[in-house]
């Protein structure tokens, strides 16, 4: 019996479109109708290109892959890296590779993208400049400003400014160039432009518009050194992004004779497919039948699941065009544009709030009717995902557009919820997923979580901005079906951990073990709790230990039972099995002497150090039975725990200010300092990193931060809820222009009620945005004092402050504390000979024979005040 091949699916170009084909060739069947090859031109997976600046806040490329691990293997998919097509023979259906390489196809798609566009300006190619679009031109900038000090943008839309920020976060000077007279011409009007030029350049950032390039100088090497524009005027950089839009690739169709559109792109029908029947083209390398060339990847992802419906030869959704609604954070700055934005509509009407002090603008276009058209949204843009499918669908508003866009206090609090949203409403607009398919979800498919939602209907999976409203609408369809939604924190407890919280606050319970008792699932019932509790508990005793009757140290009793790893040992476990030590440098600021101190240590005991981007020393190589004599060493010279091991505060950053920088208004590193001393060992449910700029050049990095603040000439800025992590979101303005005490009085009530109220392992990052009302109502519980709580948050940090004392030294001074430290158990107090750590760097461990006895380190000490200037 003889088996018929299956025809042969060439799919060309290996980008985020093109990935998304192949998943939806997956989903409807189709991949196992054809032999599917794929040709990329990079040496690499499809990567998320929408997330492409967050390399440079930590991301690596692996980690911006889409495909998880086998994806290709599981669905017999064959990818070709760093194989680009050259030339397509339509009549033979072939085509030829840059290796020389000649492949048939039945089926051929056409995803190439779209490439830079460059002005043709004189200098354009000479060195120092760079386009942004792939990892490759990353690395490429990045090693280049290494040795460049001012840089510049040009194009002022989403890609450039995505790379000013690039550059800013780089240490250059940045500027922005655009041609048009505002910034994002295309998705924002006059005054959101005016609002995002405001709050950029406070930032840092020098912004040119109405301006366009008219040379690049080199130098005599070939560099570039310098720009002139059309307005004569004249700006020296010796680095320089093109980032002036982008144009559809589509050569390899206009040498092949495929139509293409008279200001480029592959011309193709409502089912994407071009002049040749045999040929489809997708993304941003086609045409529309509606005339557009789409720059989005929503709308490439709609015409992937055009041609995966058709080669599974089911009935196809035709793509007759797309939403170009849009929601970035750009430099920190919350940027949307939906719907009809610019009210091009007959009769259309503009609802306006504009406030330039806080940078925000919002404005909606609604119809004489009430129905909502569009919408603009700049500094403030935490409707959007509710707003959007409201846009476009002919229902009046259920509330009135002016309480959509007044903040909270300036008009009666509304909160439209999923119900407001018809069922066919577009939540998702990456994947086009309907309210009414989430509820079918629900109600059909037995899906109960938020997880299972998104493996069902793919809502969440783009770009995740609708996460929150899927999440909502979820628990409403499962309340309204009659489920009772399990809020609890884990399978032992039925509360929440805000909720268990408040119970351990008012009972002054300070056990896990009774806590469980009373108010555990299982009460009466003999059980230990588990994985996720433990350590959750652990955390809410430790807030809380200064106000408990029966508070104790994180190793003491039942407390270091439930401690994380790194908890148990008062310092962060590595992956050889050794420990790092690092000991707390309020505000980077250090003596000589107690610098050398650091190095002493980390001499003899053949420790690797690393300063790290908090302004610490990093001490590493450390086993057990060595952290206290090191811990020893340097409680003799006044250091203290710098609790990089434990959900508390880490650092508090700072540049130095104006007492050395010649742009300084105020005394950052005095005010990091204290603030670094106040909230040392504060214990919260996700570790807390600050920082303190001394103006708005922003050298500390504060709006990366948990809570930053940055100087002004009127006082202190102070912003919440930035996360340099793996998922960046820079922080919000909560409060502006303060003094030292109304700054210290906000953020002790800031940091209070993020510990009352977040979940476990929430950062104040994702707290904000979770949280009900998000920033709006944590400014009036916080600013504003609205539910009366300002009173006992300050008390509670008071107590906190007042009862303070250094993990390292109390432990040194506790013979039970310290009975803890050996490599083992059986094997106290002497190093075993024969455990081996694999050495950092080629960092070798000393004889210990050398170094002075536990007995003589470990002797009564006096431990001098940190932190005193």
């Amino acid at each position: 019996m003889t088996t018929t091949p299956r025809p042969t699916l060439l799919l060309v170009g290996y980008g985020m479109v093109g990935h998304r084909l192949l998943t939806a060739l997956a989903e409807t069947g189709a991949a196992n109708r054809y032999h599917v090859l794929v040709l990329a031109e990079e040496p690499r997976p499809a990567y998320d290109r929408v997330a492409l600046t967050s390399y440079f806040a930590g991301r690596t490329p692996e980690q911006l892959l889409l495909a998880e691990a086998g994806f290709a293997e599981r669905y017999g998919y064959e990818i070709r890296l760093a194989t680009p097509a050259t030339a397509i023979d339509r009549a033979a259906k072939r085509v030829t590779t840059a290796d020389g390489g000649v492949l048939d196809y039945d089926v051929l798609v056409l995803a190439t993208g779209s490439y830079p566009f460059v002005p043709p300006v004189p200098g354009k190619d000479g060195a120092g400049c760079f386009v942004y679009r792939t990892i490759e031109d990353l690395h490429a900038i990045e090693a280049y400003a290494a040795g460049a000090k001012v840089g510049a943008v040009v194009g002022g839309g989403l890609l450039g400014l995505e790379a000013a920020g690039a550059l800013k976060g780089l240490g250059l000077e940045t500027h922005v160039v655009e041609f048009a007279p505002r910034l994002m011409p295309v998705q924002v009007d006059e005054g959101g432009g005016e609002a995002l030029r405001r709050t950029i350049e406070e930032l840092g950032v020098i912004v040119h518009a109405g301006v366009g390039t008219s040379t690049v100088e080199l130098s005599a090497e070939g560099a570039a050194n310098a720009m002139t524009f059309t307005d004569g005027s004249r700006l020296e950089t010796d680095l320089v992004v093109f980032s002036a839009g982008v144009r559809p690739r589509d050569q390899l169709a206009r040498d092949c004779g495929l139509a293409v559109g008279e200001r480029g792109g592959i011309a193709v029908d409502e089912y994407c497919r071009t002049s040749d029947a045999h040929v489809y083209a997708i993304g941003e390398c086609a045409l529309a039948v509606d005339g557009r060339v789409y720059g989005l990847v929503a709308p490439g992802y709609e015409m992937a699941l055009t041609v995966a419906q058709q080669l599974a030869e089911t009935t196809p959704r035709p793509f007759t065009g797309a939403d170009l609604s849009t929601k970035l954070k750009l430099l920190g700055v919350d940027v949307a544009s939906f719907g009809d934005a610019f009210g091009t509509t007959p009769g259309a009407l503009d609802v306006v709030y504009s406030d330039s002090r806080a940078g925000i603008y919002k404005k909606l276009v609604v119809t004489p009717e009430g129905a909502l058209l569009g919408g603009i949204l700049v500094g403030d843009a935490e409707a959007y995902a509710t707003l959007r499918p409201l846009a476009g669908t002919g229902e009046p508003l259920p509330v009135p557009a002016e309480s959509l866009v007044l903040p909270a206090g300036m008009a009666p609090p509304v909160s439209l919820g999923g119900s407001a949203l018809p069922d066919e409403a577009v939540v998702c607009n990456c994947h086009n997923v309907t309210k009414g398919r989430i509820r079918g979800a629900v109600t059909e498919h037995s899906c109960t979580t938020v997880p299972q939602v998104k493996s069902c209907t793919k809502a969440g999976t783009g770009c995740g901005s609708c996460l929150k409203l899927v999440s909502t609408l979820v628990t409403e369809e499962l309340e309204a079906s009659g489920v009772t939604v399990d809020k609890g924190l884990c399978p032992c407890f039925e509360h929440t951990r805000a909720e268990l919280f408040e119970i351990v606050q008012v009972t002054g319970i300070a056990t896990h073990a009774r806590l469980l008792a009373e108010y555990g699932r299982l009460r009466g019932r003999a059980t230990e709790g588990c994985e996720i509790c433990k350590p959750t508990v652990a955390s809410i005793i430790a807030s809380l230990a200064p106000e408990l009757p029966a508070s104790t140290h994180i190793l003491d009793g039942e407390q270091a039972a439930l401690q994380d790893t790194n908890d148990h040992f008062l310092a962060n476990l590595q992956r050889n099995g050794s420990y790092s030590v690092v000991p707390r440098i309020p505000g980077g600021e250090i003596t000589p002497e107690r610098l050398i101190v650091i190095g002493e240590v980390a001499r003899d005991f053949g420790l690797y150090t690393k300063i790290t981007g908090g302004q610490r020393i990093d001490l590493f190589g450390a086993s057990v039975d060595q952290l206290p004599l090191i811990w020893a060493r340097l409680v003799a010279a006044g250091f203290e725990s710098g609790h990089a091991y434990g959900k508390s505060l880490r650092t508090v950053k700072s540049c130095v200010g104006s007492t050395w920088c010649r742009y300084g208004v105020q005394d950052s590193v005095a005010m990091a300092i204290g603030l670094e001393l106040r909230y040392r060992g504060l214990r919260s449910p996700h570790k807390l990193k600050s920082a303190v700029s001394g103006c708005a050049r922003e050298c500390a990095e504060a709006r990366g931060k948990d809570f930053g603040v940055i100087a002004t000439s009127n006082g202190w800025n102070l912003y919440v809820g930035g996360n340099g992590g793996a998922t960046p979101r820079h922080a919000d303005l909560l409060a502006q222009e303060l003094t030292d005490e109304q700054l210290i009085r906000l953020i002790d009530r800031f940091l209070m009620f993020y510990i009352r109220t977040a979940d476990r392992l929430e950062r104040t990052s994702v707290w904000l945005e979770r949280i009900e009302g998000g920033l709006d109502h944590v400014r009036d519980v916080v600013v504003h004092d609205s539910l009366g709580l300002a009173a006992e948050l300050e008390a509670r940090m008071a107590r906190h402050v007042g009862s303070y004392q250094d993990e390292w030294a109390a432990t040194l001074a506790d013979p039970d504390r310290l009975a803890r430290f050996v490599s083992f158990v059986n094997a106290p107090g002497v190093p075993d000979p024969s455990i081996r750590f694999t050495p950092e760097r080629d960092q070798v461990k000393p004889d210990l024979a050398v170094l002075a006895t536990a007995e003589d380190l470990l002797a009564p000490l006096d431990l001098p005040l940190l932190g005193t200037r």
